[in-house]
C-alpha cells in the first residue's frame, strides 16, 4: 500500500493531473517511502518492475522507494463513487496482468487500500507490504512504520 498520507478518500475537487488537489503523502510518508526501498535493497529481493496507481501518493511512493516504476490505471482507487464504477475492469485486468505476467523476479504494486481488500481479501494499514503468489494467495506482510 502507498505510504502514509494523512486524511482518508481523495478531497472533492481531485484532479488526477495535478498534485496538488490530492491527498499526498508528509515527511513522515516520505521516510516510510524510502525505508520501504531500504527493505528491498536490505533483503537483497530482486525486481522484474515497479507498477503504481496514477494517484500521486501511490507515484511518490514509487519513487522513493524503488526510484524506477510505471503506472498502471487498474492499480487506481475506486473508493470514492465517483470512481467506483471502474472497479470490475480494474480487478479483472490487474488479474489477467498477473496471470500473464511470466517474470522470473518480483513485481511490485503500489496501491490503495480498497485494491488490496479487493484483490486479496486482506487489508492493510499504510506504507505495508503484502507478499502473494500469482493466484492471488496471501504469503505475507511486512510493516514499515
Amino acid at each position: 500500500r502507498h505510504a502514509y498520507a494523512p486524511g482518508t478518500g481523495d478531497p472533492n475537487n481531485f484532479n488526477i493531473k495535478d498534485c496538488s488537489t490530492q491527498r499526498n503523502l508528509d515527511k513522515t510518508g516520505i521516510e516510510q517511502a524510502k525505508r520501504i526501498g531500504q527493505f528491498f535493497r536490505d533483503n537483497k529481493i530482486s525486481i522484474d518492475s515497479v507498477h503504481s496507481s496514477e494517484w500521486c501518493r501511490c507515484k511518490d511512493t514509487a519513487k522513493n522507494a524503488f526510484k524506477n516504476y510505471k503506472t498502471y490505471n487498474a492499480l487506481n482507487s475506486f473508493f470514492s463513487s465517483k470512481f467506483a464504477k471502474n472497479k470490475d475492469k480494474q480487478m479483472k485486468d490487474l488479474k489477467s496482468f498477473v496471470k500473464s505476467w511470466n517474470g522470473k523476479k518480483n513485481i511490485v504494486f503500489v496501491t490503495h487500500y480498497v485494491v488490496i481488500s479487493e484483490a486479496l481479501n486482506n487489508t492493510v494499514s499504510s506504507g505495508a507490504i503484502i507478499v502473494a503468489d500469482k493466484n492471488f494467495k496471501v504469503i505475507g506482510t511486512v510493516e514499515t512504520n
